[in-house]
């Protein structure tokens, strides 16, 4: 090898040793001998490296989770029977809230309405053993036909009683509505007589107005209430016969007869009495299409 080539040869390797020094630590032996060598043209260009995509927080992987939603379609099916579902509980839950108006209602209330419907169920019992005596009597009685004609006699005086064609008078109580506004309608007064017949009430006069089976009430002009075809106008006087222990406490329950006129700032007052009088009468009347079906 001659002197030349020897210079060359450790001048080369000088050069790369100095390369090597001088480059940081990530750059590749590769790169320096490539750039130490001078193989490769001075044209060529290293590859650019590629971009590093951006990391993520965890608010982002989050709504990216989210959003766009992906639900299937059994996903929808059960979700609409839950929506149909919730809508029914809601719908029983409020009906059930409004159904009873006893539901606020205090325990003294409650015991004094259960009193009512058993001393109720006592009435009719005691109504039904009294038949049956009277049936046994007839059957038992020497003197049948005699037997018969006072039983008919104390019937004819029950049922003119009750379709007012006589005079009455026992316990009671006396209610009387004052409604200096003319607030109290017909309805009202109905529902006064009806929950006082519920109770046991056996004879009913308001105000000068026997009432009776086919009574009916209307509103009339100037505040005034007509009672078959009577006009008549505050106070509102019931005089009604029957059980006195039954009869009041029947008005004052809760959401009652005495609450709704009260509601409609009408003044109302109820009084016991041990004598009655019911005086008013009602004309008998012939039924026109009504026959008795004994032969």
């Amino acid at each position: 090898m001659s002197e030349d080539e020897n210079k060359n040869k450790n001048k080369n390797n000088d050069e790369q040793h100095r390369l090597r020094k001088e480059l940081p630590d990530e750059v590749t032996a590769e790169a320096a001998d490539g750039a130490a060598g001078g193989d490769d043209s001075d044209d060529a260009e290293a590859p650019a490296a590629e971009p590093k995509a951006p990391s993520l927080t965890g608010r982002q992987r989050l709504a990216k989770g989210l959003w766009p939603p992906r639900v299937s379609r059994a996903q929808l099916i059960v979700a609409l029977l839950l929506f149909v579902l919730g809508l029914g509980l809601a719908i029983q839950v409020r009906s059930n809230s409004d159904s009873s108006a006893l539901r606020g209602a205090r325990q003294e209330d409650l015991v004094r309405i259960l009193d009512e419907l058993d001393d109720r169920t006592q009435r009719l019992g005691d109504e039904k053993q009294r038949l049956e005596g009277q049936r046994t009597e007839l059957e038992n009685s020497s003197d049948q036909a005699e037997e018969a004609r006072k039983q008919t006699v104390e019937r004819e005086r029950q049922l003119g009683i009750l379709a007012g064609t006589v005079a009455a008078q026992g316990p009671g109580i006396t209610l009387t509505i004052s409604d200096k506004k003319g607030a109290v309608q017909a309805d009202m007064l109905l529902d006064a007589i009806q929950e006082l017949r519920a109770a046991g009430a056996e004879a009913i006069q308001v105000n000068d107005v026997r009432v009776v089976a086919d009574t009916y009430l209307t509103d009339a002009s100037g505040g005034r209430v007509s009672v078959d075809g009577h006009k008549i106008g505050e106070p509102f006087v019931f005089k009604v016969i029957g059980k006195p222990q039954d009869l009041e406490p029947a008005l004052n329950i809760p959401g009652g007869v005495v609450q709704t006129l009260e509601k409609e700032q009408a003044t109302v007052t109820v009084a016991q009495a041990q004598k009655i009088v019911v005086d008013a009468l009602r004309p008998a009347k012939r039924p026109d299409y009504a026959q008795s079906s004994s032969q």
